[in-house]
């Protein structure tokens, strides 16, 4: 008897230990702990269809460099995909011609200077050394000098023939004058120099923020022209999504909008979300072009294929299952959400997202029906084996 109830003991050890394993291994939460969550019921409602559109994968932003001078190109950095930071070198065009003219220009400003200063000194000397203004032009020497300043001068100013104080006047204008203008001319000399300078500037093309070279116009050697494209540069670390949605499509997307988009006809499913609404339509096409953030991180390039969905109201509605944003769970660019079952077991679920509604739940086209209960901002460390 003693024998039979210690197997039975153990027996019921080892159901209790394979139960815990099995509760291990397929993710099930007790009763207790599930009760413990913040749970919801899957709503179903009426929505509308889904529409899938084409798009094109863009930087985030991109520019087409230029030349700004003409010349022939020296240098070029690198090649499509090298990446640069910003004010980086990226392309050089000769400017021997622009240097000889800059060398042109110091010598004039040097030239200038010179003469700045020979019109200051003759300002002075004629302020405080008036020169002589003799009558006969040769003055002499000794008293008849003084004769012809004292009384050739105040005879001539008497009777009208001259006027001391107007000549005295008159030569420190001119001296004044010209002073003027030797300053003007060195400001001159200056002006040309910094439009060279800016010329050589224009030589050089600078990367305007950091990103890589998508394309490259020219190769080292070639001759170009002002406004002659050189390399298109575009920053990549995020990548937009630019789809021409249809008139009759806008009104119902919104800015700030999660719509489902994917890269590529069998790329991964993620939420993209509405950044630009161009406030003009095409009047060939009649579409509106929008542009969506794609997530950070997300596989692909510039210029590959995409499609993204968004709500057509003016198709008739469906109805789909509901859920709060609280319950989605993000696992790199999938969504999903911890669903618990009539036994109170805890599951991880897949889903596919619809569209999100005006009240911030958001709509889902397969991986839940209506009815089941989900939990709401699940904790970090809940996980579950046996997700669908």
């Amino acid at each position: 008897m003693l024998g039979r109830k210690s197997s039975i003991k153990t027996g019921v050890l080892h159901s209790a230990v394979a139960f815990a394993l099995s509760a291990a291994t397929f993710g099930i939460v007790p009763t207790a702990q599930a009760s413990e969550y913040q749970t919801a019921i899957v709503a179903v409602e009426q929505i509308g269809e889904m529409t899938t559109l084409a798009g094109t994968v863009v930087p985030y932003k991109e520019v087409n460099l230029a030349a700004q001078s003409p010349g022939r190109v020296t240098f070029i950095s690198g090649a499509e995909g090298d990446s640069f930071t910003k004010d980086e070198l990226l392309v050089t065009i000769d400017d021997d011609s622009i240097q000889a003219q800059r060398r042109a220009a110091l010598a004039d400003i040097a030239s200038a200077q010179a003469g700045m200063q020979n019109a200051r000194v003759q300002y002075s000397r004629e302020l405080i050394s008036p020169r002589v203004n003799s009558i006969t032009g040769m003055p002499g020497m000794g008293m008849p000098t003084m004769f012809d300043q004292f009384f050739t001068r105040g005879f001539s100013n008497m009777v009208g023939n001259s006027n001391t104080g107007v000549e005295r006047q008159a030569d420190l204008y001119n001296s004044f004058s010209g002073m003027n203008q030797a300053q003007s001319q060195l400001l001159q000399a200056h002006a040309r120099l910094e439009t060279l300078d800016a010329s050589l500037r224009d030589t050089r093309t600078l990367a305007p923020f950091d990103g890589v070279i998508t394309q490259k116009m020219v190769e080292e050697g070639d001759t170009v022209q002002p406004g002659q494209s050189l390399v298109r540069y575009a920053y990549t670390k995020y990548l937009r999504l630019q789809v021409e949605v249809p008139v009759r499509l806008v009104s119902s997307i919104d800015k700030g909008m999660m719509l489902p988009a994917r890269l590529d006809v069998r790329g991964p499913e993620v939420m993209a979300r509405v950044a630009q609404i161009f406030p003009m339509a095409d009047a060939s096409g009649h579409t509106v072009t929008v542009k969506f953030d794609l997530p950070e991180g997300t596989p692909g390039g510039p210029g590959m294929y995409a499609e993204v969905r968004v709500p057509d109201m003016s198709s008739a509605f469906r109805t789909a299952p509901v859920v709060p944003t609280d319950a989605l769970v993000w696992r790199g660019s999938f969504p999903s959400v911890f669903v618990i079952d009539g036994n109170n077991n805890v599951s991880l679920r897949l889903v596919r997202l619809g569209v999100s509604l005006d009240d911030g739940r958001m709509s889902v086209l397969a991986g839940l029906k209506g009815g089941e209960q989900v939990i709401l901002n699940p904790p970090a460390g809940l996980s579950s084996s046996s997700a669908k």
